[in-house]
């Protein structure tokens, strides 16, 4: 039996109660408006309590009571439990997580993903000839993910393999070594400031000129192009003054980084380092028919953007009934969705391609420089 050849009813797992209570429920108001309509499948909502425990129990709940697909449940770890549950059972999920290492057949990751984030704006600076990266990222689950994602990408473009420097997050002076290193000032800066101290040192007419001369010579240019950032917040400015000190910057590198820097751009703008950054994120415009449609049916305010998943996940479902059922070609249809946050497309291997807008940091706000597609064509982006 192809997986999703069940029942018509549509399980939604989430975290109704306990410390993720307020996220779930929101997340579960955002599933309902897709099934408004009366021609949507029955939905079956459970309770994970938001734990890998409860999240298997749900799911063994809503198998056993003839579920054609799971939407949910929300978190990694109890995505994890889930996920041998349904694939005994050949049910697809649709998982709200944004961590694509749990994507498998029969098993998509909907959350957009540090590495859908780096593929598309790697990608992006290749389109303009900038194929030389770099990365300076924090010692973390973060940093590896966005680090296995820059190796993966500039492997696929043919590029050379991006070297790639860790710091200890919130460690300011293993922050300073790593950009030193990466940006190899030894020996592009360093070595031309101990030729200047030299000329000083001679204390006379002929040091002083040769110094002087020595000063006006440009820095040569650090080895790559690109250079991949994961900082945010108080350590994104802390880079935004090491970068120039270590002449890393426009116009011989471009600096990239995640759609966390959307909430940073405007004080990004402020540092002379960090302007003309460039990172991927969904168009902000493309979910506003959806908020509308949240906020009159729930008196008001808009919805977080975990509820997005939730949403697409649940229109997704709702669709794929009225297509013949909850099977992976149906689900897996190459022409994708259009989602709240754009076009994305399930594979086969359940990874999940997504339609992100680059953005620019300017002074006036961030810019869109490249638009989110409309269609997804490649296997990247």
């Amino acid at each position: 039996m192809q997986a999703g050849q069940r029942g018509g009813r549509v399980a939604l797992l989430l975290p109704l109660s306990g410390p993720l209570a307020s996220i779930g429920q929101s997340m579960e108001q955002a599933a309902k408006l897709a099934f408004a309509e009366p021609s949507a499948p029955k939905l079956d909502v459970r309770d994970t309590g938001g734990t890998p425990a409860g999240a298997a129990q749900a799911a063994q709940a809503a198998i056993a009571a003839g579920d054609g697909i799971i939407l949910g449940p929300l978190t990694k770890d109890e995505t994890a439990a889930v996920a041998p549950i349904a694939q005994k059972a050949d049910v697809n999920v649709l998982a709200f997580t944004n961590d694509e290492t749990l994507d498998a057949p029969g098993l998509w990751t909907l959350g957009i993903s540090p590495g859908q984030q780096v593929r598309r704006v790697i990608s992006f600076a290749a389109q303009n000839g900038r194929t030389r990266t770099a990365a300076v990222l924090p010692e973390n689950a973060f940093g590896q993910i966005m680090a296995a994602a820059l190796r993966d990408e500039t492997q696929h473009l043919g590029e050379p393999a991006p070297q790639i420097g860790f710091y200890q997050s919130g460690n300011f002076s293993s922050l300073t070594a790593t950009v030193r290193s990466v940006s190899d000032f030894n020996g592009r800066g360093a070595g031309l400031e101990a030729r200047i101290r030299a000329a000083r040192d001679q204390d006379n007419q002929a040091g002083r000129i040769l110094a002087a001369k020595l000063s006006r010579e440009p820095i040569p240019p650090p080895p790559f192009d690109t250079l991949l950032l994961a900082a945010t917040g108080e350590q994104l400015a802390e880079m935004g003054t090491l970068l120039p000190y270590f002449d890393v910057g426009a116009p011989a590198v471009q600096l990239a980084g995640p759609m966390l820097w959307a909430q940073d751009a405007t004080s990004m703008a402020t540092h002379d380092g960090l302007r003309g950054a460039i990172y991927a994120a969904p168009d902000p415009a493309l979910r506003a028919a959806f908020v509308q449609k949240f906020e009159a049916a729930n008196g008001g305010g808009a919805p977080p953007t975990l509820d997005d998943v939730a949403f697409d996940g649940a229109a997704i479902a709702v669709l794929a009934a009225h297509e013949g059922g909850f099977t992976t070609q149906v689900l897996t249809n190459p022409t994708g969705f259009l989602g709240t946050d754009g076009v994305l497309v399930l594979l086969d291997n359940g990874q999940v391609r997504r339609g992100l807008a680059v953005f620019k940091v300017t002074p006036g706000g961030p810019t869109i420089i490249s638009p989110a597609p409309l269609r997804l064509t490649t296997p990247t982006g």
